[in-house]
């Protein structure tokens, strides 16, 4: 595996990882079964996603990318506080949307940044963003 290729998917493997510990931690605060079942939806497609390119990574042998520490504190404790504070669905939603358009806006950079990937990584990449933008607008309903 070229090395732009496999920098694309480690950081699609990290944003994945992030975008899932984030629903994993909202979701328990989710309430009403309509969203619910949104956030059931996208925490399954981004599992999905996820393993996709930790295969590609693991068969070239390469190791995916944990999202960084700090980020990652920063993220849970953010999530931890906006919910406790209230933890109603439009809350619930504009938390995972604002996570959902840093996560787009990270993976469109690095499309860019290693626009020589394979057609491969970047048609996982590109999937992973249209999975991103559609639990966004899916999200609307409950803002």
């Amino acid at each position: 595996m070229d090395e732009q290729s496999r920098k694309l998917l480690q950081e699609c493997s990290s944003g994945c990882k992030m975008g899932i510990d984030s629903m994993e931690q909202a979701r328990e605060f989710v309430t009403e079964e309509k969203l619910g079942k949104v956030m059931d939806e996208y925490l399954e497609k981004n599992r999905k996603l996820d393993m996709e390119i930790g295969e590609l990574l693991e068969d070239a042998g390469c190791d995916e990318k944990e999202p960084g520490a700090a980020a990652s504190a920063f993220s849970w404790l953010t999530t931890e506080v906006k919910l406790r504070l209230k933890d109603d669905s439009s809350q619930i939603a504009k938390v995972m949307t604002d996570g959902s358009n840093m996560g787009i806006q990270s993976l469109c950079k690095y499309v860019n940044q290693y626009e020589g990937a394979s057609h491969q990584s970047m048609s996982l990449a590109k999937k992973l963003v249209k999975t991103e933008k559609d639990f966004v607008k899916e999200l609307e309903q409950f803002l």
